[in-house]
């Protein structure tokens, strides 16, 4: 479906256009109008994708909202876009989270503000851009592109290791990445020359192809899931990075790799999928247990947060490789949900942080005592990490667990130790950093939130309680997207037909 208004072209190119206008504000001298322009810019991305869920018709599983203009005509590259009911929850979860990591770098960030928030906003365009290419080439650019932004905000703004964090998510995310064009590459020749990604769709391919262009898919989209074993950049950048970063890294950034195993993956390889579907079901498993009883020993806040992220994206790649809707749906109902709790859980380690510059939970104990407002939210929070009922953390992980019952209950069984796990590691932080006696001087000059860190975080508690309660709005708009692709992945691809 066409639309005359060049929605998308708007919701991508509005915020790059506002971070260049926030960059232009120069130094520190306009750090104040950067900040407030950084703030219109951002609410003006999400004021404009209201009408993208507004507007999308829920019974259609095709493509909505298409632009379509050529670009490099000589090569059959065209500026082509378009959302479905996978690619839209993910732009408007991109959308709302850019005002809230602006408002929460609002006193923290207090040099190179304007590069700061400009570096943001155009992160924010970019991101949406990957989410509506229809043009392999297009989406390659865009990717790439995205690694920008992010290695310039871990590298600038980060801790005393930030060169290194940034230097090995930049090198990781790439060397992924170079596979997946020569998979465009191949793809193009194969289909006579065409680099749109709904021509793919239609390419029959022999099954030993399918393998190796699975493959190169695998590479770059587990590396930025990240999927065990090649999740280990993810801690150190999480480590490094300030808060803003660590907010847009594991409620955006990450959900880019999973995007990319529903929008070419499945429906591109199909029989390779679910050829290959024993060994992503066995790493995701091992990523949701291993990585949780990892978690369970970190002595750093961040780094346990970041290792979580690990574990709770295991469910996103387990739900897509079982091969029915309520694994896919569940997983793309976990990419949010994890990207709303992730976002509250490292805020509100940057508020404990911003206070007593240690991220150490052994440096901490008695915080309710001083900060008793806060310790109420981050309570809610961890027990949304934990995956509580009613909260955004359960529906997901259930949905997934529901799936993998239906397919295998050792997949079920396994899956659902996250639960265990899951309320170990961040109740057992929760405990030692919240409760207790004050038992450091420095925990007792503690003040507790201010004004602006109640209203991010009465928003995400907002956003955690709604998918909670009522997961619909979110859910409905991906049913006839991912029905179409299980209907397309069962029918293959193999030239007998």
């Amino acid at each position: 479906m066409s639309s005359g208004f060049p929605l998308l072209s708007l919701i991508i190119w509005l915020p790059i256009i506002a971070g260049i206008a926030v960059l232009a504000t120069g130094g520190d001298r306009n750090a104040s109008m950067a900040r407030w322009l950084a703030l219109a810019g951002s609410i003006a991305g999400l004021l404009v994708a209201f009408p993208l869920y507004s507007g999308f018709d829920v019974l259609m599983g095709g493509m909505q909202f298409v632009e379509y203009h050529p670009w490099i005509e000589r090569f059959n590259i065209h500026y082509h876009l378009g959302v479905d009911g996978i690619a839209m929850p993910l732009i408007l979860l991109n959308c709302f989270t850019t005002p809230l990591v602006v408002i929460a770098g609002w006193q923290v960030i207090s040099n190179r503000v304007s590069q700061y928030m400009g570096a943001l906003l155009i992160m924010s365009g970019i991101v949406n851009g990957v989410f509506s290419s229809l043009d392999a080439i297009l989406f390659y650019a865009f990717w790439e592109a995205s690694l920008i932004p992010m290695f310039l905000i871990i590298g600038i703004w980060g801790g005393p290791n930030r060169v290194y964090a940034a230097i090995k998510f930049f090198l990781y995310t790439l060397l992924g990445s170079l596979l997946m064009l020569v998979a465009f590459i191949y793809l193009y020749r194969a289909s006579g020359g065409s680099f749109s990604i709904q021509d793919y769709h239609k390419l029959p391919l022999p099954l030993a192809p399918q393998i190796l262009i699975f493959i190169a898919f695998l590479l770059a989209f587990a590396v930025k899931v990240p999927m065990w074993p090649v999740h280990t950049w993810l801690p150190d950048a999480h480590v490094e990075a300030p808060t803003g970063g660590s907010v847009v890294l594991a409620a955006i950034l990450l959900k880019l790799g999973g995007y990319g195993f529903l929008r070419f993956s499945l429906p591109i390889v199909p029989d390779a999928s679910q050829y290959l579907s024993g060994m992503m079901i066995t790493l995701s498993l091992i990523g949701v247990v291993y990585i949780g009883l990892v978690a369970l020993v970190q002595a750093d806040m961040k780094k346990l947060i970041a290792y979580s992220s690990v574990s709770h994206m295991g469910f996103v790649t387990l739900g897509f490789f079982l091969f029915n809707a309520y694994g896919i749906e569940g997983a793309m109902v976990q990419m949010i949900s994890h990207g709303f709790i992730s976002a509250a859980m490292f805020l509100c380690v940057g508020v404990m942080y911003d206070r007593l510059h240690s991220r150490q939970i052994a440096d901490y104990g008695g915080v309710a005592n001083k900060m008793p407002v806060f310790a109420a939210f981050f309570m809610l929070f961890a027990m949304a990490n934990s995956g509580l009922p009613g909260t955004s953390g359960f529906v997901g992980e259930f949905m997934v667990i529901m799936a993998a019952i239906k397919v295998n209950f050792w997949y079920a069984f396994l899956a659902a130790t996250t639960l265990i796990f899951g309320a170990a590691y961040t109740l057992w932080m929760y405990k030692r950093v919240v409760f207790g006696a004050v038992a450091n001087p420095a925990v007792e000059a503690l003040k507790d939130i201010n004004h602006r860190e109640i209203l991010i975080l009465t928003i995400l508690a907002a956003a955690v309680l709604w998918m909670g309660l009522y997961p619909m709005p979110f859910t409905e708009v991906m049913h006839a997207t991912v029905d179409d692709l299980l209907a397309h992945v069962a029918r293959g691809k193999l030239p007998l037909e």
